[in-house]
This record gives structure tokens, sequence and C-alpha cells, in this order.
């Protein structure tokens, strides 16, 4: 088992004033609270924290030796949901409560876990979600998920705030990531800073751009602060000194400023859609959505695709599960664009209810941040194994020799 340092005690303290907090009681107590302490009855049981990737036996351990390596405001970056966490609760909950219906006597010797999307198959409907600042939990960062990404054909997000310009994370993955652009206060914050953004990405061959329209409001992450605040490193190689993990990054350096742009912050609307999507040529996702509503309008205004998410519970305090959206959206698109669903998905059998649910691909963020973390390249690789052997049990469980297998019917209905 690891020593705890100085650090690791003082976090392990902070974490027993929170189990103790009355307002954490209120909220209904720490299980219901994944990010402030390991989750679930086993881990208070087996309290050794694997000192290898290879030792992991599921994504927990992962995030337990992340937990003890990861300095406590980056690692609070990585936990934080908003306000008192109720989205991030929501979003674990309703996977947890979802129940499956095992089928009996099916060949599932030979299992098809490939999907299509944009034309390109991949072997597997598990993604690798944006997430910026990555160098704040690992110094190889975004090159170390780009080269577990490829050694296990995941396809990939890169975020515009990554801590890695575009160019160099396609030429350790081998081919083109998907990127990423944020509305306004956290992107650009100018049409000429957004097409340059673009056409930059275009440029390094990536084929798809995913709007990110979840943070048009901002986000109160309170856990990140108390986090914050138990940390007293310096850490120069993701900020400067007194500054914070989200300061500059080499996409956004350089950028023509021009004139800020009301139609790209917290004044947009869906007539500022077109006017984006027409300046490239490259597929157009839009990443936040939540409601039928605002699924139809995606269709009304052309998009490509669809991203179910609340920014992992980091977007709008008490939010609605992404899984419980799932098929309102999903009967709105009735199969006509892709959909890729994010938010709450630890265990292989999530997976399989994405998809069940009407997901063409669900990706992950925290589990292979836990990974990253820990153990470096070896640590997402090792995520990202978990997460599909755990996906191909659960297939097999429920009779679905391939993801096309998976429906409705696959949820049980009480």
């Amino acid at each position: 088992m690891l020593r705890p340092n100085a650090h690791d005690v003082r976090r392990r303290d902070f974490l027993r004033w929170l189990a103790a907090s009355p307002l954490l009681a209120s909220a209904g107590g720490i299980a219901t609270l994944e990010p402030l302490i390991a989750q679930e009855a086993p881990r208070r049981i087996f309290d050794d924290i694997v000192q290898s990737a290879e030792d992991a036996l599921d994504i927990w351990d992962l995030q337990r030796a992340a937990e003890v390596t990861v300095p406590p405001a980056h690692y609070g970056y990585i936990m934080t949901g908003v306000d008192g966490e109720e989205t991030y609760a929501n979003n674990r909950s309703a996977l947890e409560q979802m129940r499956l219906r095992a089928r009996r006597l099916v060949d599932v010797s030979n299992l098809d876990t490939s999907v299509n999307i944009f034309g390109r198959k991949w072997d597997t409907p598990i993604m690798i979600a944006p997430c910026g600042s990555q160098k704040a939990f690992h110094a190889d960062g975004e090159l170390a998920v780009a080269r577990a990404a490829a050694s296990r054909q995941h396809l990939q997000t890169l975020s515009t705030v990554s801590s890695t310009a575009v160019e160099e994370v396609n030429d350790a993955r081998g081919e083109p990531v998907w990127y990423q652009l944020y509305l306004s206060p956290v992107g650009p914050g100018s049409w000429e800073g957004a097409t340059a953004l673009m056409k930059r990405s275009q440029d390094a061959g990536c084929p798809t751009i995913v709007y990110t329209v979840d943070l048009q409001g901002g986000s109160n992450r309170v856990t990140l602060e108390r986090y914050s605040r138990e940390d007293d490193r310096t850490c120069t190689n993701c900020h400067t000194p007194g500054g914070r993990a989200g300061g500059p990054k080499p996409m956004l350096r350089g950028l023509p400023r021009g004139t800020p742009d009301p139609g790209l912050g917290r004044s947009t609307t869906w007539e500022t859609i077109p006017r984006l999507r027409d300046a490239t040529n490259q597929k157009f996702i839009i990443k936040g959505i939540m409601t039928a509503e605002d699924a139809e309008l995606c269709l009304r205004y052309g998009v490509d695709g669809i991203w179910v998410s609340n920014h992992g519970g980091r977007a709008e305090g008490s939010g609605q599960a992404t899984i419980d959206a799932l098929p309102e959206i999903s009967e709105a698109i009735s199969g006509r664009i892709p959909i890729v669903v994010d938010s709450g998905f630890r265990r292989g059998s999530d997976i399989v209810k994405g998809i069940a649910r009407g997901a063409t691909a669900v990706a992950v963020g925290r589990p292979y941040l836990w990974g990253l973390g820990a153990f470096g390249q070896e640590g997402v690789e090792k995520a990202l194994d978990i997460l599909t052997r755990e996906m191909e049990i659960t297939m097999r469980a429920v009779g679905a020799p391939s993801l096309s297998d998976l429906g409705p019917h696959t949820i049980a209905t009480s």
C-alpha cells in the first residue's frame, strides 16, 4: 500500500470533514456524492491503493490511486460538479438504479461491438470525451491519452482548453481527433477567434467540430474551490504561479481577438448555428443537448450529430441525468443523425444502458482521467480495457451478440 504524504493526510482530513458536514447529511449522505469520497461499500472493506495499472480491478481502483497522486486542486478539477453536486449525483444514481433484463441460451460466442459514425467504422462505442488541462493530472497529458486511445482504437475529442496543441495530439495518435469548440467566455469570444480555431483544426485534419453549449450560463464549482483551498503547491506545468489550471492554453494563444461577438456569448441563439456550420467543411455536432425540443431544433438547423451531456454534472445544478434524457431525444431524432451521450458512465454495464436507450456511442471523461492521473498512458489504457471487458460481459448477459441487438427491451421497466 502506498505511504500517504502530508498532502494525502490533509485530503483525507478534508474528506472526513465533508462526511461530517450537516449540509452533506441533508443532501442524502456521503453515498450520494461520489466526487467527495471513494464510492461504494467495497471500498470501505478493501482500502488498499493499487500500485500499478495492471492491478486495477475496476474504475474505482484508478480513482483511489489518482486521489493520492494528483495534487488536491487538480484532483478537485476532475471531481467537481456544481452547487450541491445534485446533477453529478443524479447521473450516477440514475444509471445505478436502472436494471437490465437478462436473456438466456443466446449464441454470444462472437460479439460485434462496432459502430459506424459519419461513414467511419469504430471497433467500440466507447469514446474519449473532451477534458481540458490534462497536463495538470500527468506530465504527458493529452499525448498519453491520444496514444492510449490509438492503441485501443477509441474515437477521441480534444478540448478547446487542452494543454497540448491539436497538431501534437494528432501526431501522437497517428490520425486526427475530433475538435471541441466552446462558447465564450470559455472559448475565443469573437467570430474571428472561433473561425480561426475551426480552420486550424480543419487544417490539422480534424473531421468534426463538437460545439459545446452547456456552459453558456457559467457554473458554480464549489467542490473545486474547496479542494483548491487545501492545496498550497505551485504547478507551473499547467498555469502560472498563483493562477489556475484554466490559464492560457496552446489553442487559445495568438488567436485573432477581433470584436467580442454577442452571438458567441451568453446571448447566443439557434440563429448562430447556421453561421458557424457554414464556416467549415467539418461535420458539426452540438454538445450539451438535454431535451427533445432542442434535439428537434438541431435537426431543423442542419446539425450533423447530437451529444447528450450535462458536462458531467458541471453545467447546471439540479439537472436531469443524461441517461434519463436519452429516450425522448432518441425518439425525436429517430435515427436520422448519430447521438453521443456522456456524464456518469463508469461501468461497462452503463455503456450497454446508454446504447439500449438510444445512443450511438458513449463518451467517458473521469474514468480515463483517473487512469491518467494515477499511471499515465498505462492507466488510460487500463480504464478503457476495464470498460470494454465489462461491456462485453454485460452484452452476453443480456443476450446481445451485437450493439444493434440492444434496445428499450434490454431495460427492465419495473
